[in-house]
This record gives C-alpha cells, structure tokens and sequence, in this order.
C-alpha cells in the first residue's frame, strides 16, 4: 500500500492535462474520448449490470491460475463481494466504453473476463466489434456470460481457458486485434509473455490497455519495458492505466496524463 501511495504522488506531479500536449493525436483522443462529460445512454446499462451483480448474494468456487496452468488459489466467494472488489470502477467502466466507441475497434481482446463488467463496457462501445474474452475460472466465466447475454451483449465470445495457452493455441500470425485490454495477471513475467505473443496480431491503429501499471514495483518495470520497446510509438500512462500505440508515423512520445 505505502508503495502505491508513493507512486501515485509521483505521478500526480508528473501528470498534465490537455493543455500541456502538443500532439495533435493524443490532444484530440483527450478532449474527445477521456474527457468527454456528456452522458451516453449506455452508462444506464453499465450501471444497471453493475447493480445486478452487487445484488447477486450466490457463492461460487472460484480458481485462479498462475503460469503454465497451475492452479495456486480456489476457494468460495460471494458474486457482489467479486463485483466489488475485483470489478472496473463505474468512472473507470465509463472511460472504457468511451475509448472504445472513439476507435470503434473491430476486433477486440480482453485478457480476464473476472464477472464482465469491463466487457460490457467494451462490447457496448462498438456493437458491430467482436469481443473476444478469456477467463480461466469457468463458473465466474459463466456468470459472466449469464450477465453479458442478459444485457444484450450479443457481441461477445466467452472462452474459458488459462490466458497464455489461448494465446499459444490461437494462430495468432493471422489475426489483427485493433483492442487488447490486458487485465488478467499482473505479473512482470506473465504481461510480458502476453505482450510478445500478441505482437503479431498489431496495425498501425491497435490500442492496448494494461491494467495496474502501478501495482506494484515489477508492474512499474514491466511499464518501463514495454514503452522503451522499438514497435511502441505513444504510451498514456493515467495510473491506473497504461495505453499503448504503434503508430509508425508518430515520434515515441510517453505521456502521464490525469484521466
């Protein structure tokens, strides 16, 4: 925690807004998409999915996987203690949905489906995209389903399997993800397997997000090495957040942006 709190006031004196930006791609990516104020109609579903699992008082066994599919955790948690403590926070919900619907991404990836509160966020984005997330505990994978069905998020493919042997059994040399949302362990040497197994699948326009660069001082290491990778050109970094750009035409340009 004492961590955290030291890095998060690093970053609160490092971080601009709009006004300290001069690239004409991130100043409009931030006054169109993160600070947009005005309410979309989608927001009332999000809040609505959300409000249905906090009020869901069901148990369910639930299993973590660590590297190379070995199980280290399982054990039985209530669905609205899950949606609580490891689910995307409304505001954060919210933004997603937005940077989705700013790219209108075509086909998206999302490493840790948890009870679909972030899928949702994307699916909702862009209706006609296909969502592709991946979870390795089946029974939150299949509340998730449940819940994504419910609300009409017809667009999603829910696949139940350990992160990198999906990423390892997918013949990746011949997709193109245009969003990859990397939620899934945050682990140094888990993100950066899942990074290098899913360069392949980038254009010149794939954003991808990680989550929780700031968790931890191996997060913050493994931030460090993915931006100073040769195929990353722009990277945001909003703390909770890092987003990623491989835009060949733009300088590398790293930017710490209050969100």
């Amino acid at each position: 925690m004492l961590f955290q709190i030291k890095s998060y006031l690093k970053f609160l004196w490092n971080s601009k807004n709009e006004h300290a930006v001069h690239s004409p791609f991130v100043f409009s990516l931030l006054t169109k998409c993160f600070y947009d104020k005005k309410q979309k109609p989608e927001y009332s579903i999000l809040k609505k999915y959300r409000k249905s699992l906090f009020s869901n008082k069901s148990f369910i066994e639930v299993t973590d996987f660590g590297a190379g599919s070995k199980v280290f955790k399982s054990n039985k948690r209530q669905i609205s203690k899950i949606a609580k403590t490891a689910g995307i926070s409304p505001k954060r919900a919210e933004l997603l949905f937005r940077i989705s619907n700013y790219f209108q991404p075509k086909n998206i990836l999302e490493i840790g489906t948890s009870l679909g509160l972030a899928t949702s966020a994307l699916a909702l984005g862009n209706p006609k995209s296909k969502v592709i997330t991946v979870e390795g505990c089946p029974n939150t994978a299949n509340i998730a389903k449940n819940q994504l069905n419910e609300f009409d998020c017809t667009n999603v493919e829910n696949i139940i399997s350990e992160f990198e042997s999906f990423l390892i059994s997918e013949n990746l040399q011949s997709t193109t993800y245009n969003l990859i949302y990397f939620d899934g362990n945050h682990s140094k040497k888990a993100t950066l397997n899942y990074f290098e197994l899913l360069l392949p699948t980038i254009d010149n326009d794939s954003v991808w997000i990680f989550d929780d660069i700031h968790w931890s001082r191996e997060m913050e290491e493994t931030w460090e090495i993915i931006k100073n990778h040769p195929k990353v050109k722009v990277t945001i970094d909003t703390f909770q957040w890092g987003l990623v750009f491989f835009r060949r035409e733009q300088e590398k340009e790293h930017f710490i942006i209050r969100a």
